[in-house]
């Protein structure tokens, strides 16, 4: 757990895929922007596979924790902690790689940190402050994942239904909807309005 004297503030933000994690960190991050606001999304962290082909990417369950680089993603998160910057990996969902340019983030009151898996590693969920978990049904996931990958990442529609019956929904299972227990608090992203979870969150800050 961090030191009680940190000036740091770490908001974590966890659900399926499609869950609503990014519209709500977007709306936090707007909401918290003359505090200082950092937002990390884990996939980021996406372990680099660039010596692999374009299909071998193409076939890597990102749903499994074991997909993400845990290692540099608390190393990352200890240095903004420590008032240091970090350059942050890009990472591009078209090639399943990362890119060899990075984002340089700098030193923030508040750091917002969105994903598949911030609850499924121990060493991370101590860094966290407050803890979000968005609770959607499959069906409603699946529908905003079709659309979003077919218009953002190149994907065909049965390329989409195939990985999240094989791959998102069984890791959602086995992996993620059981972190749920790890967050503050866990909310219907259908129902909650943005305003309800601010004023949660700064009870907490």
């Amino acid at each position: 757990m961090k030191s009680k004297d940190s000036k740091v503030f770490i908001i974590g933000i966890c659900g399926g895929t499609c869950s609503g994690k990014s519209t709500i960190s977007e709306k936090l991050k707007d909401y918290y922007k003359k505090t200082g606001v950092n937002k990390i999304n884990t996939d980021s962290y996406y372990k680099d596979h660039s010596d692999l082909s374009f299909k071998e990417r193409s076939q890597i369950n990102f749903d499994h924790p074991n997909s993400i680089d845990f290692e540099l993603l608390i190393k990352h998160l200890n240095n903004l902690i420590k008032n240091n910057s970090i350059k942050e990996p890009v990472y591009s969902y078209k090639s399943h790689k990362r890119l060899k340019k990075n984002k340089l983030l700098k030193p923030k009151r508040i750091i917002i940190l969105e994903g598949l898996h911030i609850f499924c590693n121990a060493e991370l969920i101590n860094l966290i402050d407050f803890g979000l978990f968005l609770n959607l049904d499959s069906v409603t996931r699946l529908e905003r994942r079709i659309k979003r990958d077919i218009n953002e990442r190149g994907r065909t529609e049965e390329e989409v239904i195939n990985r999240f019956n094989e791959m998102c929904e069984p890791m959602y299972q086995e992996f993620i909807f059981p972190s749920r227990t790890k967050a503050n608090v866990i909310i219907n992203s259908n129902q909650k309005s943005i305003n309800g979870v601010i004023n949660l969150i700064n009870e907490f800050i």
